[in-house]
Protein backbone atom coordinates (compact mmCIF):
# COMPACT_ATOMS: atom_id res chain seq x y z
CA UNK A 1 0.00 0.00 0.00
CA UNK A 2 1.59 3.21 -1.18
CA UNK A 3 2.32 5.38 1.96
CA UNK A 4 0.56 9.09 0.53
CA UNK A 5 2.16 10.81 3.43
CA UNK A 6 5.66 10.32 2.80
CA UNK A 7 5.66 10.47 -0.70
CA UNK A 8 2.88 13.36 -1.38
CA UNK A 9 3.60 12.76 -5.13
CA UNK A 10 1.78 9.61 -4.95
CA UNK A 11 -1.64 11.15 -4.54
CA UNK A 12 -4.83 9.87 -4.75
CA UNK A 13 -6.32 10.55 -7.72
CA UNK A 14 -10.06 11.62 -7.67
CA UNK A 15 -11.84 10.85 -10.65
CA UNK A 16 -14.96 12.79 -11.82
CA UNK A 17 -18.02 11.26 -14.56
CA UNK A 18 -20.77 13.15 -15.27
CA UNK A 19 -22.28 9.09 -15.59
CA UNK A 20 -25.39 8.29 -13.57
CA UNK A 21 -23.43 5.71 -12.03
CA UNK A 22 -19.62 5.71 -11.82
CA UNK A 23 -17.24 3.30 -12.98
CA UNK A 24 -16.11 1.92 -9.89
CA UNK A 25 -16.51 -2.06 -10.38
CA UNK A 26 -14.03 -4.29 -11.85
CA UNK A 27 -14.30 -7.18 -14.58
CA UNK A 28 -11.33 -9.74 -15.62
CA UNK A 29 -12.10 -11.75 -18.48
CA UNK A 30 -10.04 -13.94 -20.69
CA UNK A 31 -9.68 -13.48 -24.55
CA UNK A 32 -7.79 -15.09 -27.54
CA UNK A 33 -4.99 -12.52 -28.19
CA UNK A 34 -6.58 -11.99 -31.94
CA UNK A 35 -9.86 -10.78 -30.32
CA UNK A 36 -7.59 -8.03 -27.74
CA UNK A 37 -6.21 -7.10 -30.60
CA UNK A 38 -9.47 -6.58 -33.14
CA UNK A 39 -10.62 -4.29 -30.05
CA UNK A 40 -7.60 -2.48 -29.05
CA UNK A 41 -7.84 -1.03 -32.39
CA UNK A 42 -11.12 0.79 -31.53
CA UNK A 43 -11.38 4.47 -30.54
CA UNK A 44 -12.68 4.14 -27.44
CA UNK A 45 -13.15 -0.02 -26.82
CA UNK A 46 -13.92 0.39 -23.26
CA UNK A 47 -16.47 1.88 -24.01
CA UNK A 48 -17.66 -0.35 -26.56
CA UNK A 49 -17.49 -3.73 -24.03
CA UNK A 50 -19.48 -1.54 -21.72
CA UNK A 51 -22.07 -0.88 -24.35
CA UNK A 52 -21.84 -4.48 -25.35
CA UNK A 53 -22.25 -5.85 -22.50
CA UNK A 54 -25.27 -3.61 -21.87
CA UNK A 55 -26.85 -4.69 -24.34
CA UNK A 56 -26.43 -8.41 -24.39
CA UNK A 57 -28.07 -8.10 -19.98
CA UNK A 58 -30.75 -6.25 -21.61
CA UNK A 59 -31.57 -8.61 -24.43
CA UNK A 60 -31.59 -11.39 -21.93
CA UNK A 61 -33.57 -9.82 -19.36
CA UNK A 62 -36.33 -9.30 -22.35
CA UNK A 63 -36.03 -12.60 -23.53
CA UNK A 64 -36.72 -13.75 -20.39
CA UNK A 65 -39.51 -11.36 -19.97
CA UNK A 66 -40.93 -12.85 -23.06
CA UNK A 67 -40.86 -15.90 -21.65
CA UNK A 68 -42.91 -15.58 -18.82
CA UNK A 69 -46.08 -14.48 -20.65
Amino acid sequence: MPNYEEKPYLKKHQFTTNREEPLTAKITLRLPPSMLEKLKSLDNYPEFVRQAIWNALNKLENSDDATED
